[in-house]
Order: structure tokens, then sequence, then C-alpha cells
């Protein structure tokens, strides 16, 4: 069933109709007929959606909508009625009504009304449960996210939190690698020694090298005075490489026999200093691809991926889109002093339904530009950015029956491998996998078909 509905009219003979073919559409109706049964008929059927007529005596259509709206504000009601004129629409309005047809009506229409009601009563329903949510989750703000893939990734981490191995953190730019990072440190044994993260795309060869091994004074031109490196300082704590797939190629020997005997040379100085961290690194590359290319060194890759820990896309995350979501209004409503309690129903459709190619970060961009231009309790879809407002989702296939408008097999094959590859970030190891293919193959369907 679709969902259970109340239809509410003074003429038997109406209500029974539309009862008859709303079922044939396997919608669960109840009928009433007039306001005061209808009070009685709503307590015992608990409907998704209300359908009353405008123009009953009694109590009017428009009185019995203010009696929902007032008793049972989480359920829409679309008002029927023979008069469509200007001020009937605002009557309704202002009556709270979520929709109103006018007679006469094609069936269908009266279907799909009911169909985005119910799923406007969901949504709501589920952003105040998410709501609620936050309000349990106060303690793990650091990883919030229900969907199955984050509860198997909180499960994984708190196995891997006590473990000395390195972690290769893997996942697109803007999943969360640092988060992750920061929460292996604090909850791990280490905890009170020091956190040193180092971004190895954010400069040059020769400072990555002076960062990482520190130097001694005179070693080259700047070098003024002796420098600790962060592998020193990191001592007993975590030091953390961040897009690791990024650091020169020159470099990588010294890193791993760094890493194999605990020992470093400063650059320019002939003392070896012992060190003890944990290693944890993250990156947004295919480093088993990059290995392929020559790009990366295969005896590094190993050393840093003892544990992988792989961050899901946010697209693969369900509901955790309007968790996010609400977390970051919650935070940006009280960082600015505006009274901004949550996200419409119809904004909150958007934020689910749109493909986030940049991730969480991209996710709190778009609730902080919100936030900021909203003038509502609410965010509605107006509030959002445009990228997000015009998303379409798109398909593989063609969804015709005319054959002209069909596609071959290889047309086929091209669009579904270029879909699997945005859908993993560009991960060709991942893809690889679920296309069921090698990565060779998978190399040489993409330059047979020209996907970059």
């Amino acid at each position: 069933m679709k969902g259970k509905i109340l239809v509410v009219d003074d003429d038997a003979s109406m209500t029974e109709l539309l009862s008859e073919r709303l079922r044939r559409r396997q919608f669960d109706v109840t009928t009433a007929q007039g306001a005061a049964e209808a009070r009685v008929a709503f307590d015992n059927a608990q409907p998704d959606v209300v359908v009353t007529d405008l123009n009953m005596p009694g109590q009017s259509g428009l009185q019995f909508c203010e009696w929902v709206v007032t008793n049972r504000a989480d359920t829409p009601v679309i008002l029927i009625t023979a008069f469509g004129s200007l001020d009937t629409a605002v009557a309704a309005i202002r009556a709270g009504a979520y929709d109103f047809i006018t007679k006469p009506f094609e069936i269908d229409v009266l279907a799909i009304a009911l169909e985005r009601a119910i799923k406007h009563r969901e949504l709501r329903h589920e952003v105040t449960r998410l709501r609620s949510l936050l309000d349990t989750a106060r303690g793990m703000r650091e990883l919030l996210g229900e969907s199955p893939v984050m509860r198997e990734l909180k499960e994984l981490l708190g196995r891997v939190a006590d473990s000395q191995a390195s972690v290769l953190v893997t996942g697109e730019s803007g999943t969360g690698k640092e988060v992750v990072a920061r929460l292996l440190h604090q909850k791990g044994p280490r905890a009170d020694h020091p956190f040193v993260a180092l971004n190895c795309a954010a400069m040059p060869e020769h400072l990555i090298e002076s960062e990482l091994f520190g130097h001694v004074k005179g070693a080259f031109t700047d070098a003024r005075t002796d420098k600790v490196g962060l592998l020193v300082q990191a001592n007993q704590g975590t030091l953390f490489l961040d897009e690791i797939g990024d650091m020169p190629l020159s470099l990588q020997p010294k890193l791993l026999r760094v890493l194999e005997e605990r020992k470093v040379r400063p650059v320019g100085g002939g003392k070896e200093v012992s060190f003890d961290v944990r290693l944890i690194s993250a990156t947004h590359r295919d480093l088993e691809d990059a290995i392929v290319q020559n790009q990366f060194r295969e005896d590094l890759y190993f050393r840093l991926n003892v544990i992988q820990v792989a961050l899901p896309p946010l697209r693969a995350r369900a509901n955790d889109v309007l968790l996010l979501a609400q977390h970051f209004v919650n935070a940006f409503a009280e960082q600015t002093g505006k009274a901004v309690k949550g996200l419409s129903p119809e904004a909150a459709e958007r934020l689910s339904s749109y493909a986030w190619p940049g991730n969480v970060r991209e996710l709190r961009n778009a609730i902080e530009r919100s936030v900021a231009l909203t003038q509502h309790e609410n965010i509605i879809v107006d509030d959002l950015p445009e990228r997000i407002r015009a998303y379409k989702v798109s398909h593989v296939l063609v969804a015709s029956q005319d054959p002209e408008e069909l596609v071959n097999l290889a047309e086929v094959e091209k669009r579904y491998i270029a879909r699997v590859l945005g859908a993993v970030g560009g991960n060709k190891s991942t893809a690889a996998r679920i296309l069921g293919i090698d990565r060779t193959t998978l190399y040489k369907k993409l330059q047979q078909y020209k996907i970059s």
C-alpha cells in the first residue's frame, strides 16, 4: 500500500467513488461523511493524508483542516473545491492546507498530489527524527552517521584505534580523512602525546624533506637555525601524512628507509635521531593505479597500508546527508545567532537527491551559505546553492519504447563504466572490482571509449 488516506465528504456517493478509485491505485482508504464523523475516523485510522471537500454542512472543510493542523500538525490536508478562485486558495493556505484541487479533476491528479503529500510527511518525520538523534549523539560529533556503511566504519575504527599498525585512510576529497585520523589518535593509547599533520600536496619537495626530517643550521641557503623534523616532534604520538599519494617519487625511498629503521638524520646532519610514532596516511588517489603508472613505490605502499580504512562517499551514506545537514544547521545557527531550526521537507528532498561530488565538505559549505541567507525558521529550497536546486539525477539507459531512442551495447557499456567510475570517485581499482574485470581490461576500455 502507498499510504493511508482519510476521505471526507458529506456526499456518500462521492466518498464511495473516490475510495474505489484510490484503492485501485494501492492506497488504503477510510471514508467519513462530514467533519464530526471524520474526527472519530481520524483517531481510528491514523491517516498519512486527509482529503476533504471544502463545502460541507455544519463544520466546513476549512474548519476541519484547521482542526487537523492544530491537533495533528504532521498530517497534510488536501482540500477539494468547486470554487477555484484566488480567495479560496488564500483561505486554504491560511488554514494550513498542503494542497487544494479544483473540481472537476482527474483521479490521477489527486493520486499524484497524495503521493507528494505522503513523501512530504515522511520527510518531516525524518527531519524530526534526525534532530532527536543529534541530541543523543553529541559525543560522536567527530564522525556523525547512522547508515550501514558508517556503522561498519565506526566498528572498524574501534578495533583499529588501540593498534600500533600503520593505517592508510582512503576516500574522495571531502569525506573526512583527517577527522578519522584525529579520531584514531584520540581514541588510542597515544592520545596524551602529539598529533602532528603534514599535507604532502601543499609544499615543494625540498620543503617536505626538511619538514619531515628536520635540518641543521647551514644545510641550505635559508637554514639559519637547526630545525626539529615532524617525525621527531611527533615522538610517542601520531604523525598524519595527508595526501601521501602526492609525495614526490624521489622522496619516497627516503621515507621508507626512515620508517623501517625508526631513525632519522636531519638534512645536512651527521647524527641519526630515534623516534617512535604511529603513522596514519591518507589519500584521495588510487595508489594501486599510481603504482602501475610508476608514480608511487610499491614497497612504500605496503609499509603504509598495513590497515586500510576506506571512507564512503556521501552519496553512498543514505540518510546521513540529512543527519549531517541538521548538525551543520545547528552549528551555524548557534555561531551566527540566527533562529534557524532545520530544513523544510522540500529542501531536505533536494539535499537527499544531490550527488555531493564534494562530499561532507561541500554539504557543510552549502548549509553555511543557506543559514547565512535564509530569512525563515527552516531552510527552504531557494536558500540552497543553485547547483543543488538545479540538479537532476542521471540515468545510464534511455527509458523508452521507441527503437529510434535505444542505444547499442557498446554505448550501454560505455555509459555504465562512466557511471561506476563516477560513483567511486575515479578510483579505478574499486571500479574494476565492481565491474568484475581486472584493472588492465578496465584501462583498455577507458582508452577505447575515451573516458578520462
